[in-house]
Parts: C-alpha cells; structure tokens; sequence
C-alpha cells in the first residue's frame, strides 16, 4: 500500500482528553524551536525503555524529551501538540506513569504489561487500546517470526509498547514525520499508519508460506520420508499465522463502525476500507493454506499407505517363494533320507541280521531305497513340493 495514500484525510474530530480541562486554559503554546532529529535505535535503551519520544505541532516534530516527565511537561505546554511515545519492553513503574498522566484503564496497562495478548480491539473512554500482531518470514529457517505491539490511542498522544523487534515503528515513524499533511491529521493518522505497516508486513510472510507449500507438494509426489515432518511443522506456523490475522477483520469492523459517531472523515474510511480488503485477503489465503495442507497431509498419508501396501505385497511375494524354496528343499531331504535310513541300518554288521546272509539281501535292500524314494517324490509332487 502507498505510503501516500492517506494525505488527503480530512481533519479528525478531536475529542477532549481526560487532561483537557487541565489545558484549556493553559497560557498560550510559546514558540519552540523544531529539534533535531537524532538517531533513534530500535533497541532498548540503558536504564529505561523509551525509544523515541516525540512531540509533534502542526504535523512537525517540535521537541524529542528524553524522559517521559520532560515529555508530560512539554505536552502542557503546547495544547495544540500531539505526544507519540515509544516503548521497548517497558516495565509497570512506566506504564503506571503513562497511566496516570493519560488516564489509560488499569486492564489496559495490565495486558500491556504481561503481553502475550490476542490481537484485539477496545475502547475505553476516549482512549482506544490496540493490540496487533506483527510478522515476517525467516526464509532460513522457514519459519515465520511473530512480534507484538499494543497501542494506546489517546485525542492528543499516542503511546506505543513493543515486545519484540517487529514491528519497525522506527519506519513508521519517519514515513508519518515525512509527511506532515498526514501526520496532522491527529492521533488517529499515527494508529492506521501502524495498521498499514502490520497488514503490509503480512504480504512477505504470505509468499513465503506459499513457496514452502509448493515446495511440499514437490516433496509429497517425490516420495521424500521427511515430508510428513515438514507439513505438521508448517501446518503449526500457518495456525499461529491465522491466529494473528483473523482478528483484525473484525477489528476493522469495529473502528469502521466507531466513524459515524466520532466524525471521522470520508475519505479515511475509504483507505480504512482498502486495509481491510488487504487483511481479508490475506485471511483467505491463510485459510486456503490451512485445507490445502491438510489436503496434503491426507494425500500423503495415502500415498504412504500404498507404499506401504507395496511394500508389503513384496514381502510376501518374497516370503511365498522363499517357502517354495523351503519346500523343494525338504521334499529332496525327505526323500534322500530314506535310502540313507535303510543304508545306515543294514550297515551295521550285526552278525545276526538275517538279511546278511540272504542271497536277495543286497538287491531288496537296492529295491527297497528305490521304492520309498519313488513313493516318497510322487507323494510330494502331487502336493506341489516338487
């Protein structure tokens, strides 16, 4: 999506913050004098986890505090500026900071603080509190990556808590500062520009899982024994994908639904509108990965079967001529034991053995191991032995 698509929204309807009576009549914002913008790093910090604090006048960076106290006293002193704080891993002394200078709901602070959270969104007050759910694709590893960020969306700050390197606010932040026709548009301009950012970020991750899918049905019809693994394994990061994605379609319901009674300007719902066919999108194609990996893990479960059936059929191919073989084997044992019976016993030269002295003696003998050899191969020819 172009990152100059959302230059032309018209001006948000501001509602007073729950520090508004307190600023109403604050003295006239004096005149400061636009910093200097310095390196910021998407690491956290030594000693505390602001990354960037900034505060912004005009849609134009005016100050960069280096504490969240110095950004609070800022902010009073400048009515019509908008505060945009960004935090690393923070811990509940800074939030509870945050929440008692902005008035952010105690549950609120609590999920940011614990993370681990499904995407979600909630209104509380004038307050919105979103939660999101980054990604991107590791193609060495073949596995996609999940970041979080919540984000706190007040009428004039906006307060950005990151538990992972994704997303890049960072980028973010220079496009919106880029421009400031956009990021004069108020709080809300910051919150979809963090949206457009997440549901681009989506896209890689999209191609990637759908090249590791190709690459399975290669490996499927091949034959490969490791597929299985592979397909339970992709299966698991398309679920958590899923996870990540599915809820923002109602999430964006929701916002849409909120434009009518908070006066949100036409043409933002229009660009609303295009990040939200972006994520159905995205939600399709993830779903459509889902069946076809089970369509696979059912085909190659079959296709293992019949190869298992073969292999099987070949075993007992194997095994019913070996018994052939065995066969053949013990009808020729069978029948040469016979004569080597009849042999062994007339061998032993008893002298009392009335055929040893009987003129027809060697001849019955001779005639004999004929007979039961004959007798013995027709019984297991007959039988299919021989």
């Amino acid at each position: 999506m172009s990152d100059l698509r959302l230059r032309t929204f018209g001006r948000f309807s501001r509602t007073p913050s729950l520090r508004g009576t307190a600023r109403k009549h604050a003295a006239p914002a004096p005149v400061i004098e636009p910093a200097v913008e310095k390196p910021r790093d998407t690491q956290k910090p030594k000693g505390h986890s602001v990354v960037d604090s900034a505060i912004y006048c005009d849609g134009r960076r005016i100050a960069s505090p280096e504490s969240l106290a110095e950004t609070y006293r800022v902010l009073h002193k400048a009515p019509q500026g908008l505060a945009w704080i960004g935090l690393y891993r923070p811990d509940q002394r800074e939030l509870n900071s945050l929440a008692q200078e902005f008035g952010l709901h105690e549950l609120a602070v609590e999920d940011a603080i614990q993370a681990h959270q499904r995407p979600k969104l909630e209104r509380y007050g004038d307050t919105l509190f979103v939660v999101l759910k980054a990604a991107r694709y590791r193609d060495a590893t073949e596995e996609v990556e999940f970041g979080e960020v919540h984000v706190f969306v007040g009428p004039d700050f906006v307060v950005t808590v990151r538990h992972a390197e994704a997303p890049n606010l960072a980028a973010v932040r220079r496009r919106v500062e880029h421009d400031p026709e956009l990021l004069n548009l108020g709080t809300e301009a910051v919150l979809y520009a963090i949206l457009d950012k997440v549901v681009d970020g989506y896209a890689p991750v999209v191609a990637g899982l759908e090249n590791d899918i190709d690459e399975i049905e290669t490996e499927v019809f091949r034959g490969d024994p490791k597929v299985s693994r592979r397909i339970y394994e992709l299966s698991r990061e398309v679920i958590e994908f899923q996870r990540a994605t599915r809820p923002l379609v109602g999430m964006l319901q929701g916002l849409r639904g909120g434009f009518d009674k908070y006066g949100v300007d036409e043409e933002l719902q229009r660009y609303l509108r295009d990040v939200a066919d972006h994520v159905t999108e995205v939600v399709e194609k993830v779903d459509g990965f889902r069946e076809l990996l089970r369509d696979i893990l059912t085909v190659n479960a079959t296709l293992v079967a019949q190869q298992q059936n073969e292999e099987m059929k070949s075993l007992t191919i194997a095994s019913s001529e070996q018994n052939e073989e065995v066969k053949r084997i013990s009808a020729w044992a069978a029948i040469l034991f016979a004569p080597t019976l009849i042999g062994t016993v007339y061998g032993m030269n008893f002298d009392y053995m009335p055929e040893l002295h009987w003129q027809l003696g060697y001849p019955f003998a001779v005639g004999l191991m004929a007979l039961v050899c004959v007798g013995l191969h027709q019984i297991f020819k007959r039988r299919g032995w021989l």
